[in-house]
């Protein structure tokens, strides 16, 4: 599946070998939104939810940002015969935006995006998406010196409910995705898909002392995992 689109994104770039980096830029950005999240996810929302300048200026308090963040985005995709979840995929994290020519070898932009999932469609799930790319966006622009980029079985504090109402998920953790490839190919490089699933404080603490593999292990064994569920009760006691 991922193969039949990362085949076709090499083709693409290869029967053009005069083409500007603004067409094959272009022509990754493609083959990524209408050949490879097609194909794995399903249809996808018809229009991108694109990140904000107040995302940027108020919630993260930056006192500038790059134009070209706000190109960076969330498809939502309804479930399908084979996923009875909500999904909602970032796209832009694997923009390569620095590279001056197509690069199929390495990693395309910063190689990875991220996936939420949710039993039914949530409100909160596409500006809750966001605000992980634009934090992953401000770490990999220095924006938070010493910090390194969000990666798999890192949690991230919400600091607040995940859903705008009382529930007990206050965190995000990072791990495999669960039921598709692992990751995928374009013509700029490969692209890691990593999955994004609410938990709670216990449980991130939980995930502290014995390991983010653990956890989410643990989540797993309870039905937890990969789709957030904002109303249940945490797995893990106080301590």
């Amino acid at each position: 599946m991922a193969a039949l689109a990362a085949d076709l994104g090499v083709m693409r770039t290869q029967e053009a070998p005069d083409v500007t980096e603004e067409e094959w830029f272009e022509q990754a950005w493609a083959v990524r939104e209408e050949d490879v999240y097609p194909r794995l996810f399903g249809p996808l929302s018809e229009d991108i939810c694109v990140l904000t300048p107040d995302l940027f200026l108020k919630t993260f308090k930056q006192e500038s940002f790059d134009p070209r963040w706000l190109h960076y985005g969330v498809f939502e995709a309804a479930p399908t015969d084979t996923r009875s979840s909500w999904l909602y995929v970032s796209s832009g994290l694997s923009n390569a935006w620095e590279d001056d020519h197509p690069e199929s070898s390495g990693t395309s932009g910063l190689g990875m995006e991220f996936v939420l999932q949710t039993a039914q469609r949530e409100a909160w799930a596409i500006p809750r998406l966001a605000h992980v790319v634009a934090f992953q966006i401000l770490l990999a622009s220095g924006r938070y010196p010493g910090r390194d980029l969000l990666d798999l079985h890192d949690r991230m504090p919400l600091r607040s409910s995940i859903a705008g109402e009382a529930s007990e998920i206050t965190w995000l953790t990072v791990g495999p995705l669960d039921g598709f490839p692992s990751s995928f190919q374009l013509p700029t490089g490969s692209v890691d898909l990593l999955a994004v699933v609410g938990v709670t404080e216990q449980e991130a603490g939980y995930g502290r002392k014995h390991g983010g593999a653990t956890l989410i292990e643990l989540l797993r064994q309870e039905t937890a995992y990969p789709v957030t569920d904002w109303r249940r009760s945490s797995l893990v006691g106080a301590a």
